[in-house]
């Protein structure tokens, strides 16, 4: 999908603040509130706008331990690796999980409570994997970055 320079300016804005009102946001970019909203709804049904939801700070919730965990699967294939993909989706613990290059078949970030908590999940679901044969733990100290906007620069041109 070709976007120009509104489309981006809709992006922008949404993504600092999805709570903003369709006239609030076609205020801010400049266009009258119906071919905002048109805008927005193509953005949305192309995909481009997957959803929107609230950020919850994890302290707050009680889950302020992460931890990125590295996942080796035996004998990597593609049936074992949807299989494995498949399985992890479901664990409400795994906050987001990556098919990568190197020393691990997949990266998941991992959100507990505590490290009683995290011996339960790897205890009572990770290793219970289908074809899982090696995790390795790296604990987050302190988060430096969170995720936050996507950088959209390179969207250039009308």
């Amino acid at each position: 999908m070709k976007l120009d320079a509104f489309d981006r300016k809709i992006l922008a804005a949404l993504q600092r603040d999805g709570r903003l009102s369709n006239v609030q946001l076609a205020e801010e970019i400049g266009l009258s509130p119906s071919p905002c909203l048109r805008r927005v709804r193509m953005l949305e049904e192309a995909g481009v706008i997957r959803g929107y939801q609230a950020i919850l700070d994890r302290d707050e919730v009680g889950l302020g331990m992460t931890i990125f965990v590295g996942i080796k699967v035996e004998r990597h294939t593609d049936e074992r690796a949807e299989a494995f993909r498949q399985a992890v989706t479901a664990l409400p613990e795994v906050i987001s999980a990556f098919l990568v290059s190197g020393e691990s078949d997949f990266l998941l970030q991992v959100v507990v409570p505590d490290l009683r908590a995290y011996d339960r999940f790897v205890t009572g679901k990770l290793l219970k994997l289908p074809g899982v044969s090696d995790i390795r733990s790296n604990f987050a100290i302190n988060t430096v970055k969170a995720p936050g906007p996507l950088p959209l620069g390179h969207l250039v041109g009308d």
